[in-house]
C-alpha cells in the first residue's frame, strides 16, 4: 500500500470537515495548514446560535429557485473559507494554504471546487498564500494568492 501524498491527505481532512456542514445544497469544507500544522478548520453553516438549514429543513435559496453563485445575502450560511478564517490568528494565516472540497448536498457527489469572489478577498486579506481545491478523487487545482491579486478582473467588470 502506497503512502498518501500530503495534498490528498490534507484534502482528505477538508472532506471530513465538509460532513459537518449544515447546508442542503451545498457541503464545504476547508482547512488552513501552515509549516505543515493545521491552524484552523471550517464548514458552512448558520452562524453560532442561529438555525441551520438542515434544523428548518428548508433553504430559502431551493425555494425561490435562485442559481448557484446568485443572491448570497440571502443564503444563512457562513462560507467553509470565512469559517476557517476567522478560527484562526492572521499570524497563523499568513504564508499558509487554504485546502477545500465541496459536495453536493443532495447527492454527495465531489463539486469542483472554488472560493466565491467574496472568500476570494477574505483569502487575500488573511495573507494565506496557496489554495487547493479537489475537483475530483485525488485530483486538484492549486492557485497562488499572487493570482488572486494580480489576475483579478472584479473591478473591470464594472466600469
Amino acid at each position: 500500500m502506497s503512502r498518501k501524498d500530503k495534498v490528498n491527505y490534507y484534502l482528505d481532512i477538508a472532506d471530513a470537515v465538509s460532513h459537518r456542514s449544515t447546508c442542503l445544497r451545498r457541503q464545504y469544507g476547508a482547512i488552513i495548514v501552515k509549516n505543515d500544522e493545521i491552524v484552523a478548520t471550517g464548514y458552512n453553516g448558520a452562524p453560532r446560535g442561529r438555525k441551520n438549514c438542515d434544523d428548518l429543513g428548508s433553504c430559502l435559496r431551493d425555494e425561490m429557485r435562485i442559481p448557484q453563485g446568485q443572491q448570497y445575502e440571502l443564503c444563512r450560511a457562513v462560507h467553509a473559507e470565512a469559517n476557517a478564517i476567522i478560527s484562526a490568528a492572521r499570524e497563523e494565516t499568513i504564508g499558509g494554504t487554504l485546502y477545500l472540497v465541496g459536495r453536493d448536498g443532495k447527492t454527495g457527489e465531489l463539486l469542483d471546487a472554488a472560493p466565491c469572489k467574496m472568500c476570494e478577498r477574505f483569502i487575500i486579506n488573511a495573507g494565506i498564500e496557496n489554495i487547493v481545491c479537489r475537483f475530483a478523487d485525488g485530483e486538484y487545482k492549486s492557485k497562488k494568492l499572487h493570482d488572486l491579486v494580480y489576475d483579478d478582473d472584479t473591478i473591470s467588470r464594472y466600469l
